[in-house]
């Protein structure tokens, strides 16, 4: 596995923490916020965000699945602000929906080419926040002790002497389980990838609400194979743990994380502030504090020597527009649920 090199990122994150250090002298109002990266990284950016506007962050954390379905379960009365990160798809279902607001940030220039086209696609709705690239990792002493071979492809997590040993996590609480889906069905076409995740499921051994749960699993040898996006498994590598980081032979899908407006904020003012304030290199500097290792969208953010460099992965041309179609997406997870999760084990 190659990891892209960068320098200064310590400096970087010292600056990032001495502008949002003085907190200013009164109070500026309230933000709640919807947070669909790991809690070890929501906590951190509220609490930056308090201290550089002096805005109060009401912070809840949930899968980027389980947030959609909550802000669709509020629409006549919306209780959040601003939905931060979580994998695009279901970010760009809601803007279907109609249930974001759209706005056009001044910050947009500044952004990667991949992260603009978020927001071009989703007419101004959502906007790409960082990218990752999705595969697998594998616990390299439990994989010794039990004389397995390394798997190196998605078909190999089907193979019969992988039973009980592989984790994912569930598509419709997980943005990172529903990538998986319509990556596969992207690269084998859909006939031949339900065959396989059908294969697959008799090797899982729990179906977690986490996307990166799976690799904190494979980390600490509850699981032999985690799927996940291959930045959680570098964090988990990054904390010692024996894991071998995998980007599957025959290719793999990408996320977007994305950030949305939710329609009907109650303080939609300090909704856009944070949302310009999220695109800017400082705050992208935090996500080092909670070692979470994704490409950020801004140009000048300066890319974590661990991120995996998606350079030197295969990655598929994810088509962002059709599987994060509210019908598409929808028509997925039934079909997952009918043909897959309810389908015997033995």
């Amino acid at each position: 596995m190659l990891f892209r090199r960068s320098i200064g990122l310590a400096a970087l994150a010292t600056t990032a923490l001495a502008i949002f250090a003085p907190a200013p002298a009164s109070a500026q109002g309230e933000l709640t916020l919807y947070c669909s990266v790991q809690e070890e990284w929501c906590r951190p950016v509220a609490q930056a965000f308090e201290r550089a506007t002096g805005i109060k962050v009401a912070m809840t954390r949930k899968s980027s699945g389980e947030t959609y379905a909550q802000i669709k379960a509020e629409t006549a009365n919306p209780r959040g602000d601003i939905w931060w990160g979580g994998t695009g798809d279901p970010h760009l279902q809601a803007a279907e929906e109609n249930l974001t607001e759209t706005y056009k940030s001044p910050k947009l220039a500044e952004l990667l080419p991949w992260a603009a086209k978020q927001a071009e696609q989703s007419k101004f709705k959502t906007v790409g926040i960082y990218a990752g690239a999705l595969g697998f990792s594998f616990n390299k002493e439990q994989l010794a002790r039990k004389k397995l071979p390394e798997p190196k492809c998605w078909a190999d997590l089907a193979k019969p002497e992988y039973k009980d040993e592989v984790q994912v996590a569930d598509p419709n609480s997980s943005g990172t389980a529903y990538t998986k889906v319509a990556t596969l069905v992207q690269l084998f076409g859909e006939a031949k990838a339900f065959d396989l995740m059908k294969a697959m499921h008799k090797n899982i051994n729990q179906y977690t609400k986490s996307g990166a749960a799976p690799a904190r699993a494979a980390a600490t040898g509850e699981s032999l194979i985690g799927i996940t996006f291959l930045h959680d498994a570098v964090t988990q590598a990054v904390n010692g743990a024996p894991v071998q980081i995998v980007a599957p032979c025959e290719g793999t899908g990408y996320e977007i994380g994305s950030m949305s407006i939710i329609k009907g904020a109650r303080n939609l003012e300090n909704a856009k502030k944070f949302y310009d304030w999220a695109l800017t290199p400082e705050m992208q500097a935090i996500a080092l504090q909670a070692k979470s290792y994704q490409v950020p969208s801004n140009k000048a953010s300066q890319v974590p020597k661990e991120s995996p460099d998606l350079a030197q992965i295969k990655l598929i041309d994810y088509d962002f527009a059709k599987y994060g179609s509210s019908a598409e997406r929808t028509r997925l997870l039934q079909k997952w649920d009918a043909e897959v999760r309810n389908a015997p084990r033995r």
